[in-house]
């Protein structure tokens, strides 16, 4: 056996042929790698500090690019010393178009200073007020939506039902807080006395500044955004250039699990490399603006309401989204959708975000739709139209807050009932796999068993560690996507000052398992990362600028914190393979909101669940 790669066998074979269904796949029986776990090639590397991610890339003649962002989103550059900081050493020039502001220098060190003194002397006028932080569900109600009815199905009931039960849940907005800073390099190639005459976007933009020019040799960029070819789309738009001009190399970088900030570093050093043709600049965001200037997830608010008859079976089932649209990704406008695009003395309009179509998972409605089999229900999505802050896709979409809705409700219905939130959920589902993974995470957690009763109580009598914290298990589901894969989980909690995660017992069916080790990786992190999102993560920010641009004002779960994870397969060796990375985000936020009633008898709504939201609940 020789082991190899696509690229080698290329030339080898003529792939130039159409793809036929007559060639059946090789059956399960027959495999001899799928479904056998296969090592993490990059782990030794990572573990050791191995250059290998775009931050530690070097390049020949290689210099450094900082930009300085406007005081507060929307705010306008009005004046700004450039001729203090060309003085400054090392400096190769400084870039202003409109209110995008920037510095080249030989080194790191030199480029920092001379933003800083570029940031020190500037003038910004703000023109926008952001909404209230402690107001964002009544916020969100209040602006212009377009409003699309998801799915219906049934009709419901006439006359008055004989009970009605309605909550409200809510999010704020989330960083992708990427522990490494999103980085870019980027280079004008131009022959040896070329001058640009064309200037940026098409737009006619040469009134003297340094880096109005745009060289007309051509632009390669390395990066690690998610999409090289729309991001290559977007900056031949941004620069009013042929595609084919332009080169976008990826490299790998920080995890982002979405739309972070990593296009529009580049397009960022860019901007700043076309002032220097010739010289590759690097420019790496700092902290600050990787927490406050990415794409944020949205703020989410879901209103439910069901209709009982007089037995306490659900009749009709009300489910109301209102957020942003979770998508400005690049290359899908006619406009770019990248950051310093709408700060240039002739901006482009800024993007409001959209909803990808309900068929590719949604956006802001994806897993609005209940798997239960209610007999009538109506779900609507109201998108806002209306972009305080930028919004675009961050890992599970609007199903973080969907299903923790969805599945608090549903545990609030149970326990209105009287009945066990596994019996209920149970009695409700028709699709044998939701039920597998849940009875396989009841087994696991043993739940029901005298010993969980024991340790679980009631919420009104709830038991306690020895710790003296009031502890509680909790359970949620959820077929990622309405399409995808399925996911059950328990959560063991306690709650003292703060609510601490201690356990996730995790049930997953993604069909055919490839490679089962990546499957657990991705189920585990993806559980960390959803309870980080629940406990601690909500972007701040006053009526102007975002507050939470450092770690002490964006807190994440720490090693310390992070619980033990337990997960268990359910191979589907006869079915398709779909993706695990996010199937666990929603099932997780809604086990410990119950876990959390469960130990205190309080239902926590609102997202995250600071001690502040539980006090506020208790009250």
């Amino acid at each position: 056996n020789v082991v190899t790669h696509y690229s080698a066998l290329a030339a080898m074979v003529n792939l130039n042929v159409d793809a036929s269904p007559a060639f059946a796949p090789k059956p399960f029986a027959q495999h001899s790698v799928v479904g056998s776990a296969a090592p993490r090639r990059d782990l030794p590397e990572k573990i050791f500090g191995t250059p290998r991610l775009i931050h530690d890339l070097v390049l020949a003649g290689m210099v450094h690019g900082r930009v300085v962002r406007p005081s507060a989103p929307g705010a306008q550059l009005l004046s700004v010393d450039l001729d203090k900081v060309r003085a400054l050493p090392g400096v190769v020039t400084v870039v202003r178009d409109g209110s995008f502001l920037g510095v080249v220098a030989e080194s790191e060190l030199e480029a920092a200073r001379a933003a800083a003194q570029l940031e020190h002397s500037a003038t910004w006028r703000t023109t926008r007020e952001l909404p209230d932080a402690s107001q964002l569900p009544a916020w969100l109600r209040a602006q212009p939506v377009e409003t699309k009815v998801v799915d219906q199905r049934g009709v419901a009931p006439g006359g008055a039902p004989a009970r009605r039960l309605k909550a409200s849940y809510s999010r704020g907005f989330i960083a992708h807080a990427s522990i490494g800073p999103s980085c870019a390099l980027a280079c004008w190639h131009v022959a040896d006395g070329q001058v640009a005459q064309a200037g940026h976007a098409g737009q006619g933009n040469n009134s003297g500044d340094d880096g109005k020019a745009a060289p007309s040799g051509t632009l390669e960029v390395w990066t690690h955004s998610q999409g090289i070819f729309n991001l290559r789309t977007d900056l031949a738009l941004a620069f009013a250039r042929d595609a084919a001009s332009i080169t976008v190399h990826h490299v790998e970088g920080a995890g982002c699990y979405g739309h972070n900030g990593a296009d529009d570093v580049a397009y960022d050093a860019a901007l700043l490399a076309r002032s220097a043709p010739g010289r590759t600049v690097r420019l790496q965001w700092t902290r600050a603006q990787e927490l406050g200037w990415a794409p944020f997830s949205p703020a989410m608010c879901v209103d439910l309401e069901a209709a009982l008859d007089q037995d306490g079976n659900i009749v009709h089932w009300k489910h109301d989204v209102t957020s942003n649209g979770h998508g400005t990704r690049p290359g899908r406008a006619k406009t770019p959708a990248l950051l310093a695009a709408t700060h240039l003395e002739k901006p482009f309009e800024p993007l409001i975000a959209v909803n990808a179509a309900l068929a590719s998972g949604g956006g802001s409605e994806r897993n609005a739709v209940p798997l239960y089999n209610f007999p009538a229900w109506t779900i609507t999505n109201h998108r806002l139209l209306t972009m305080p802050v930028r919004t675009s896709a961050l890992r599970s979409l609007g199903a973080h807050c969907n299903v923790f809705a969805l599945e608090s409700f549903i545990d609030e219905i149970a326990h209105a009932r009287g009945e066990d939130t596994v019996a209920f959920r149970l009695r409700h589902l028709t699709d044998p796999r939701a039920i597998a993974v849940i009875e396989r995470a009841v087994q696991m957690a043993g739940w029901g068993s005298a010993a969980d009763g024991a340790a679980r109580g009631a919420p009104s009598d709830a038991s306690t560690s020895a710790s003296g914290a009031s502890t509680g298990r909790g359970i949620a589901f959820a077929k990622y996507k309405n399409t995808s894969s399925y996911c059950a989980v328990i959560a063991d909690v306690e709650v003292a000052r703060e609510v601490r995660v201690k356990k996730f017992w995790i049930a997953v069916d993604v069909g055919l398992v490839i490679n089962p080790d990546g499957v657990l990786n991705q189920v585990e992190g993806g559980a960390i990362q959803a309870a980080s999102m629940t406990l601690k993560e909500a972007v701040a920010f006053d009526t102007t600028r975002i507050t939470s641009d450092a770690w002490e004002h964006y807190p994440i779960l720490t090693f310390s914190e992070v619980p033990d994870v337990e997960v268990s397969l359910i191979s589907r060796p006869d079915l398709p393979s779909v993706g695990a990375g996010e199937a666990a985000h929603g099932p997780v936020a809604a086990a410990i909101g119950n876990a959390v009633f469960n130990a205190i008898g309080v239902r926590v709504r609102d997202m995250p669940m600071t001690p502040e939201r539980i006090v506020a609940a208790m009250a």
